[in-house]
């Protein structure tokens, strides 16, 4: 069964019990492919028209006594207003996504989305009413569900809603990570290991100074995120079509921002130039410079646990968790799944932060016609984002196993570490017991009984965790 719908460019067949339209079936049939547009914006676009139809409950109650018969200002009747709110607030809530039909990739800045959306709540608004899908001339897409509202304010203002709501839980995740990795830096800050410059056995350290510079890095993230939202709180909503207003009550434009502020608890701001807003884009290529960074961060980390637990490195100082079975011909085999499932992610996140640079710089005149697919590749970032740091917490923090035996054993056969007598003995003699460890493979210990350069007691006492880890020396050490 088919209903039969218009528009100024002819008719078309939509199915009888779809809540999309005629708007929807054309964007779906000139942008083929199925990149998947992000729920969190369809929902915060529900609640953005929630806050529009509350102002315009607002606005029409305080205009009543000023409303003459003789003014063309038409008033939308309250069944109709609490049918589109109604519609407004399952949107928000994420139902009849399965009716939002076109991809995340399209053209248009964002017309279809609100179309789609448009014709979804008309439509439920229509049934709420007792009436059937596509009877535009009760409730219309355009004239009912868009009263005073453009794309070109809705869309993008829906849009920071959906990003400042993810960016709480990137917040919280980071957080959460962080406290693991710190807790792992009090645990292990005197089990020693060698630390390594360009791959290479460098001066001693141990397991804690390497979480600690990860819950440096970590606490950075999660101090930058925190402000990304102050940096991108400021919307264009009530502003139209480019940013002036023109053909939208001021009443409406002072109050919807407001009235959206207290029904989703985020501190959003009306921007002081709303045409700025509309036009220019530079804050979520500002932001995204934030995401980028916590991926190079987590890239980072990843790729160092991964070499310090791999096969590569002899007598593993670290083991993570098996998560999976390796491979389906050599048996036993277990990979590094989860460090190459953040470093595959940050290399996203990397391409994203291209993408929104470049389209955000294509913005023309007033409008950026790119938002869409700027949009997504912002929220598509912080999904995996988040996702990284859950899964590194629960699948690889959590499990991770210090081998402290082998970490010391690494220090005292490790030449670099001849480095701690070079203020008692000077840097020639300490070169020189370096080179007889490296030609007969023996720890420091044997290699000083043999050159006698050190008192056996000092030395223990100088390769002590606590001497040996200390900022600097000091004369009393000598």
């Amino acid at each position: 069964m088919y209903r039969i719908e218009k528009d100024s460019l002819g008719e078309k067949q939509i199915p009888a019990e779809a809540l999309y339209g005629i708007h929807s079936e054309r964007a779906r049939e000139n942008f083929p492919g199925n990149s998947s547009f992000p729920v969190e914006w369809y929902k915060s676009v529900g609640i953005t028209k929630l806050a529009c139809y509350n102002t315009y409950k607002k606005f029409r109650t305080a205009a009543e006594s000023k409303l003459r018969k003789d003014l063309p200002v038409k008033t939308i009747d309250n069944n109709i207003l609490d049918a589109l709110c109604a519609a407004a607030k399952e949107v928000s809530d994420g139902v009849h996504f399965d009716h939002f039909i076109i991809p995340a990739l399209q053209g248009g800045a964002g017309t279809s989305i609100n179309m789609n959306i448009n014709e979804i709540i008309t439509n439920l608004a229509l049934l709420h009413t007792g009436h059937k899908c596509g009877e535009y001339t009760l409730i219309d897409p355009l004239e009912h569900s868009n009263i005073y509202q453009s794309t070109n304010d809705v869309i993008p203002t829906a849009l920071t809603i959906a990003v400042m709501k993810l960016l709480q839980s990137l917040e919280e995740k980071i957080n959460m990570l962080r406290q693991k990795v710190e807790e792992l830096e009090r645990k292990n800050m005197e089990k020693l290991r060698p630390g390594y410059t360009q791959m290479q056995a460098a001066a001693p350290s141990s397991f804690g100074i390497l979480f600690s510079t990860y819950n440096e890095a970590l606490s950075r993230d999660w101090w930058r995120v925190s402000k990304c939202s102050e940096r991108i709180k400021q919307v264009n909503l009530g502003g139209g079509a480019t940013g002036t207003g023109l053909s939208i009550p001021r009443f409406f434009i002072m109050e919807v921002v407001p009235e959206l502020r207290n029904l989703t608890g985020l501190p959003i701001a009306h921007s002081e130039n709303l045409s700025d807003a509309t036009s220019n884009f530079d804050k979520w290529v500002e932001i995204h410079a934030t995401l980028k960074a916590h991926a190079v961060n987590l890239e980072k980390i990843s790729s160092d646990l991964r070499l310090l637990a791999s096969d590569l490195s002899g007598n593993r100082t670290i083991s993570i968790p098996d998560r999976q079975v390796g491979s389906s011909i050599m048996p036993g085999k277990i990979n590094p799944v989860i460090p190459e499932f953040v470093i595959s992610a940050a290399h996203k996140i990397y391409s994203n932060d291209v993408l929104i640079s470049s389209l955000s710089g294509q913005g023309t005149l007033e409008l950026n016609a790119y938002l869409p697919v700027i949009g997504s590749a912002v929220i598509e970032s912080i999904n995996l984002l988040i996702s990284c740091n859950v899964t590194l917490l629960n699948n690889l923090f959590t499990g991770l196993i210090i081998n402290e035996t082998a970490g010391y054993e690494a220090v005292i056969n490790s030449p670099s570490v001849t480095m701690a007598l070079s203020p008692h003995v000077g840097y020639h003699k300490a070169a020189e017991l370096a080179r007889l460890m490296k030609d007969k493979k023996i720890d420091i210990f044997e290699a000083n009984s043999i050159l006698k350069l050190i008192d056996e007691t000092k030395l223990k006492s100088i390769l002590e965790p606590g001497n040996l880890l200390k900022l600097g020396f000091s004369l009393d050490d000598l």
